[in-house]
């Protein structure tokens, strides 16, 4: 680990992360990423399994696939957006997806996505994202 990376473990706020995502390797993936640089994590196969883990626990981000059953990435943010309350219906949710980013926001700039994250993840996207969130979480220490 290079001591950038150090740096920014050691001073960079903790936050509480659901990955959202069908695919167990993208999971996977993310959360190896999520603990690495020191987060916690909750995983979920659906969108509806993310929107009960959002009203049950303090999440700062939720990274929503776009493409998964029983309720996609559109459906579970535009339900977060309109059905919960505050602060829920605030927390950033950032969409998952293979799409082109411009295709993609022209297509569903109004479901109520606050970041795009393209596959294929990087350690490099992951923490620029993180960090992008790190000033806007509410920390509890």
């Amino acid at each position: 680990m290079s001591w950038v990376n150090k740096l920014i473990l050691k001073y960079m706020p903790k936050l509480r992360i659901i990955i959202a995502d069908d695919i167990f390797t993208n999971r996977l993936l993310l959360s190896e990423i999520i603990e690495d640089l020191g987060h916690t994590y909750i995983t979920v196969e659906n969108g509806r399994e993310a929107v009960n883990a959002l009203v049950g626990n303090e999440i700062d981000v939720v990274l929503m696939d776009i493409e998964m059953p029983v309720m996609n990435g559109l459906e579970a943010t535009k339900h977060i957006r309109e059905k919960l309350g505050a602060p829920k219906c605030h927390t950033p949710v950032v969409a998952l997806t293979a799409h082109n980013p411009k295709i993609f926001f022209d297509d569903y700039k109004d479901v109520g996505f606050s970041q795009l994250l393209t596959k294929p993840y990087s350690v490099k996207k992951i923490t620029d994202l993180l960090e992008s969130f790190k000033a806007k979480a509410d920390i509890k220490i």
